[in-house]
């Protein structure tokens, strides 16, 4: 739990243009069991910077940990060095989360391919000290 810094890099294949995002991710504990993971930050692109934020879920179930959408929709399992799959319309997510150095960190790499998207996305989330 805690708060960690988030570094995202999105190379769209699709307009040709390459996009990061530099913010933090918050990570809280709730009553219920399941963890509220909410990001917010900068997406930067030449001659450009926008606000973004989402907020996820990580939940856990009888068969291992899963993350949803803020609406309770699925996104995918919580499984580190296993990757994971996800459709949405069209288009088709396949992820890889791999765990970081022994501070703590992680790495979440998308491949995202379809007729409205074209992309490679990859974050890494280290803890903040302090």
């Amino acid at each position: 739990m805690g708060t960690w810094s988030v570094e995202r890099d999105i190379d769209d294949r699709h307009d040709g243009l390459r996009r990061s995002v530099v913010g933090l991710a918050e990570l809280a504990l709730l009553g219920d069991g399941r963890v509220r993971w909410h990001e917010h930050g900068t997406m930067s692109w030449p001659g450009t910077s926008v606000p973004v934020s989402r907020t996820l879920y990580v939940e856990p179930r009888a068969q291992g940990w899963w993350v949803t959408f803020e609406d309770g929709r699925d996104f995918h399992p919580w499984e580190p060095g296993v990757q994971v799959d996800h459709p949405c319309g069209r288009d088709h997510y396949r992820g890889l989360l791999e765990p970081g150095s022994p501070a703590g960190g992680w790495t979440i790499t998308w491949e995202v391919r379809g007729p409205a998207k074209d992309y490679t996305m990859v974050a890494a989330h280290r803890p903040l000290h302090g």
